[in-house]
């Protein structure tokens, strides 16, 4: 594991093939790693090796590593005996499916994978590389922090991680997997990336572990109850995928760099589509109930639009009552947000609104286009919301729709009620063009709700106030809820037949894919936090 230490020139062999020799025997002892023992200990954890994680991920072949022989320089705690090359992370670039991404994977058998200086510099540079090259960065995490004997050499390592993850933000697509532990300060890095994969029982991310939260709060927890792969899917919403084995996780990763561009200066690679673009879509005339107050799984509605009814959903367990997801229409990658009504019947929460304003920003970064479907009765009332700033952090969905430069496309498909219908990429914020379906029930509330409001008196002095309610509810839905209410006003571009949804979908984003938007300048905006 220490490798050999460094020799006199004159010591060396003396022709060049003697060198060659030499150059290939140190590049296999790198490649090899510390020892079998090593290897043999991360297996039996069901965890792969870095260099197996990294085939896995890139396409057969095309992985170029740098820097492999480099060793750290740090003295004392025996330090200076144990120098293995490569400084346990690897670092290069290859290609998936056949395009540049740049990779860097931390070693478990060396030091744990912990951060010390010259690791720290591995990364950096290849961070570097990878934004200089408009390329996206897929970081394979296996660390167990900071590298003690280094100090806080160590730390200062981990601030320019956080600095050129920041400073990449929204230039090329960054990729956090993570596939061990994650603990303290470490975690911010992922943290501050567009995406996040989590395997069950062998990953975890977490501040501070069970032993200080123990000490502190008193509480007992398990690392998978604290920080694991499900918890950060379901409750903490920190990861956007969570996967059973890390074979599977990686495909998933792939399959993800296969919907992104390059970087911020291109767009998503296209397909040709088997789908026929014009395709009717008959089934949506049974999926979607009229009846604004029966569920229907939004799922199915996707599912029937898009190309071969494929799409990922991302942070599909977290805020569900929001759907998000990357898909491809007549062959063009889009962002598609929907409302789920099978889930607090569609509403907008603090949750859904985070999740949904998060990646209407990914997607305007990297220039793909927005397509909303829009079934969202309001906010969810309560304390709870109120009290936990749902007017602050519902304005971050609110801030990102109005922010975004990229194609926008909004379809309603029943209701659209106050707040919230302006919210979901009404024409009022700035959607390029708005569809509904004759099922479309545009309002500032229910009807309900409306007549209970504006005709409360006259109800109360009637002498049969049940009926005269439902009759005025009657008269209000008849008079401002029908569905060509807006489109008559010219806040619809169309009613569509629902059966016509995918080609008008289809046929629009065609038309605005050279949309081009002026702002006006300023160093960035300020939006709700």
């Amino acid at each position: 594991m220490s490798g050999p230490r460094s020799e006199p020139v004159s010591e060396l062999e003396p022709d060049i093939r003697g060198r060659v020799a030499r150059l290939h025997a140190l590049r296999a002892e790198a490649a090899a790693g510390p020892n079998a023992r090593a290897t043999a200990a991360q297996h039996a954890k069901g965890k792969l090796t870095a260099r197996e994680r990294i085939e896995l991920l890139l396409d057969e072949g095309s992985f170029t590593e740098v820097e492999p022989l480099r060793r750290h320089r740090a003295t004392g705690f025996g330090m200076e005996d144990r120098r293995p090359w490569t400084d346990g992370v690897i670092t290069g670039w290859g290609t998936v499916h056949g395009r540049t991404v740049f990779v860097y994977a931390h070693d478990f058998r060396i030091f744990g994978g912990a951060l010390g200086e010259a690791h720290a510099e591995k990364i950096h540079r290849i961070m570097d590389r990878a934004v200089a090259a408009g390329a996206p960065l897929v970081s394979l995490n296996d660390g167990a922090g900071a590298r003690i004997q280094e100090g806080v050499t160590a730390l200062s390592g981990y601030g320019g991680i956080f600095s050129r993850n920041a400073r990449a933000s929204g230039v090329i697509p960054q990729i956090s997997v993570m596939l061990g532990p994650c603990a303290g300060g470490a975690a911010y890095s992922p943290a501050l990336t567009d995406f996040v994969f989590m395997v069950r029982e062998t990953s975890q991310m977490f501040i501070t572990g069970p032993d200080v939260v123990e000490t502190v709060t008193g509480e007992k927890v398990t690392l998978g109850g604290l920080g694991g792969a499900d918890v950060h899917a379901e409750v903490s919403g920190v990861a956007h995928f969570a996967y059973d084995d890390e074979r599977t996780c990686l495909e998933e990763v792939r399959y993800l760099l296969s919907l992104l561009p390059q970087n911020n200066r291109e767009t998503a690679p296209a397909a040709l589509p088997e789908d026929p673009p014009d395709r009717h879509c008959d089934a949506l005339l049974d999926l979607v109930p009229v009846g604004g107050h029966r569920p229907y799984d939004m799922r199915r509605v996707i599912e029937e639009i898009v190309d071969d009814g494929e799409y990922l959903e991302i942070h599909e367990r977290w805020a569900a009552n929001v759907i998000v997801a990357l898909a491809r229409l007549g062959g063009q990658v889009v962002g598609i947000v929907a409302n789920q009504p099978l889930v607090l019947a569609g509403v907008l929460d603090i949750d859904a609104s985070e999740k949904a304003a998060r990646f209407v920003q990914m997607c305007d970064a990297f220039n793909i286009p927005l397509v909303t479907l829009v079934d969202v009765p309001g906010f969810l009332p309560g304390v709870g919301q109120e009290h936990n700033g749902i007017i602050r952090r519902g304005a971050k969905l609110l801030y990102a729709y109005c922010n975004a430069t990229v194609p926008r496309i909004s379809l309603i498909l029943r209701k659209a009620y106050g707040g919230a219908y302006i919210v979901m990429d009404s024409r009022s914020v700035g959607a390029d063009l708005s569809f509904a379906w004759p099922s479309n029930e545009i309002a500032v509330m229910g009807a309900e709700g409306a007549a209970n409001v504006i005709f409360r008196r006259q109800i109360r002095a009637a002498d049969d106030p049940e009926e005269t309610r439902r009759r005025l509810v009657k008269e209000y839905r008849a008079e401002l809820m029908h569905p060509y209410y807006a489109a008559e006003r010219g806040l619809l571009d169309d009613v569509v037949d629902p059966a016509d949804t995918r080609r008008v979908l289809v046929e629009s984003l065609r038309m605005l894919r050279a949309k081009h938007a002026d702002l006006a300048p300023r160093k960035h905006g300020n939006p709700p936090q």
